[in-house]
């Protein structure tokens, strides 16, 4: 059994969670209704759902406890990458109304109605924030989750190393269960898939296929017009060799490998090819696989506003500006494993008051089609880290007078 487990995980996991969906889908055509198959995927959005409260509450809170003072020309690498991630929700905001897309929620779900406009939206805003912080974690109250994390990873900054060092490790240990969840993830698409399938038919890949069209090409947008736009404000010359050697050199590698953190080296290298500073790239890159993380923003953001088009949730622009905002902060604790950004949609969904049953649904829909999306989101992720850093020490070349390489 040892041997089997060993091979098993030696397979890459995009591979695991295709053979999945593909075995999902040929069980639902040849023996559907079998209750025992559909209950592997009910499983594994009830494992999400137990640990992503306490996974964003010791993420948000370590990485503030531990957060120190930058300096030299951090503070404006710091700056570019919370605009950049901001930008990258607003954008998904607005592509998400120009092209509205529904998803098949359980019937459930799709009777439910909750509260909309600005008004009911930040009332339930408020009233979540002060929730105590043990209920919060219970119900599955993300807002009041993420406001007590942030009580608390700010109070304990001027805490001892070793309390720091105990966040840390808690922080790494739940992130190692989350992975281990999350190697399940084949056998629970495989339950995901045969239920919808079997509901559904076919044509479920029609609707899966739109929505992932819309977040990858919102990464596109992103990464071709928006970053290009803030880099063109920074060095004031055409923006797109640099933007382009980003992509060629730290995009195409972190596609594959679906983690910014395996993908710090290849980002260090490029900077060091870049001429930048060794001081300020070698904090601003670490630091950027954790906090600039606009693809995950994007996915966060049109999986939350796909869950309320399907629940026919009106949503005014006051509404959108703060999704795109709690997107942004969320996603700055997305956690480092693939698919991490979907354990975070339930903190949006939370916005317009929307039960967590039906965020994790949500989440299943985006785990089967994460092949594609987080691939492109990590490699949009990755590749903005460098490129920021570049922006911005470039910018400062410019004020010199100094000759830019690119």
């Amino acid at each position: 059994m040892k041997t089997i487990l060993q091979k098993w995980n030696q397979i890459s996991l995009i591979k695991r969670i295709l053979c999945g969906l593909v075995l999902g889908v040929l069980l639902a055509l040849a023996v559907p209704g079998i209750g025992v198959i559909a209950l592997l995927g009910s499983l594994f959005v009830g494992a999400l759902k137990a640990v992503a409260p306490v996974l964003v509450f010791l993420l948000v809170m370590a990485s503030l406890a531990q957060a120190k003072a930058g300096s030299g020309n951090m503070g404006r690498i710091v700056g570019l990458y919370l605009a950049g991630t901001f930008l990258a929700a607003l954008t998904a905001v607005v592509t998400s109304f120009l092209f509205p897309v529904s998803i098949t929620l359980a019937d459930a779900a799709t009777d439910y109605k909750a509260a909309s406009g600005v008004g009911a939206v930040l009332q339930t805003l408020l009233l979540n924030v002060v929730e105590n912080p043990i209920s919060a974690m219970a119900n599955a109250n993300y807002i009041g989750v993420l406001t007590w994390a942030a009580a608390f990873g700010i109070a304990l900054r001027k805490a001892s190393v070793g309390t720091k060092d105990m966040l840390n490790s808690l922080s790494a240990a739940l992130t190692q269960a989350v992975r281990w969840i999350i190697s399940c993830a084949p056998f629970g698409i495989l339950g995901l898939v045969y239920n919808a399938v079997s509901t559904s038919g076919l044509a479920i890949f029609t609707e899966y296929g739109r929505l992932l069209l819309i977040l990858v090409g919102c990464m596109a947008a992103i990464a071709l017009i928006v970053n290009p736009i803030i880099v063109f404000y920074c060095i004031r010359k055409n923006p797109y060799p640099l933007v382009l050697k980003c992509l060629k050199e730290s995009g195409i590698t972190a596609f594959f490998t679906r983690s910014s953190a395996a993908n710090i080296p290849v980002n260090m290298e490029l900077c060091k090819s870049l001429q930048l500073n060794e001081d300020n790239y070698s904090v601003s890159i670490p630091l950027g696989a954790t906090i600039n993380m606009g693809g995950a923003a994007v996915t966060i953001t049109v999986m939350t506003l796909a869950t309320v088009h399907t629940l026919g949730i009106a949503v005014d622009l006051p509404t959108a500006v703060i999704l795109s905002v709690l997107a942004a902060v969320s996603a700055c604790g997305a956690s480092g494993v693939a698919g991490g950004s979907l354990l975070l949609i339930p903190l949006a969904c939370s916005l317009f008051g929307i039960p967590n049953d039906v965020a994790m649904q949500v989440v299943g829909v985006g785990f089967i089609i994460g092949v594609v999306q987080d691939s492109c989101e990590t490699a949009l992720n990755s590749s903005t880290d460098a490129l920021f850093t570049a922006a911005a020490e470039y910018a400062n070349w410019r004020k010199e007078g100094r000759s830019i390489p690119i």
